[in-house]
């Protein structure tokens, strides 16, 4: 079976995924953060607590996307069911939970201070769930790829 025509074109998304997010953390999300101090200066004090929490983000969605990555390698030199992917699976898991944890704290913090507008709350919210959804799939597959790797054990065993 022939699938690196799919695999690059899925390496390439991952690439132009991180390339945006990276661009987005570098350029634009410190000119809103000038913006809303200028629109806001009675929470310019969040500035910085908020930058730091959002870049403290970046590092655990940057290595997801590397195991993605990783994955897609495994693919293409037909080691996918190996215990490689599984642990770039939790590896995924296991970051999709920090950003999770991360944008918690960071809603919690935001909400005590009352600087949790409706339009960040429902942002982080949206965020929160989409890296839950992420860390259960992963766990999901990263189970069906060790029960498929034992299978497949099993029957080398056998034959």
């Amino acid at each position: 079976m022939r699938l690196e025509p799919t695999t690059t074109f899925l390496k390439t998304a991952i690439c132009l995924i991180g390339l945006v997010i990276l661009a987005l953390f570098l350029f634009w999300l410190p000119w809103l953060a000038n913006l809303s101090v200028e629109m806001y200066p009675e929470y310019s004090y969040l500035q910085y607590p908020v930058l730091i929490g959002m870049y403290t983000t970046s590092i655990p969605f940057f290595f997801a996307l590397y195991q993605a990555f990783q994955i897609l390698s495994y693919i293409t030199k037909n080691n996918a069911f190996s215990n490689l992917s599984v642990k770039a699976l939790k590896h995924i898991k296991y970051c999709a939970i920090a950003i999770s944890i991360i944008y918690v704290i960071g809603s919690l913090f935001l909400l005590s201070q009352s600087a949790l507008h409706p339009g960040i709350a429902l942002m982080g919210l949206t965020i929160i769930f989409a890296s839950a959804v992420i860390a259960v799939f992963a766990a999901v597959l990263q189970k069906l790829l060790k029960n498929a790797i034992e299978i497949k054990l099993e029957n080398e065993l056998t034959v």
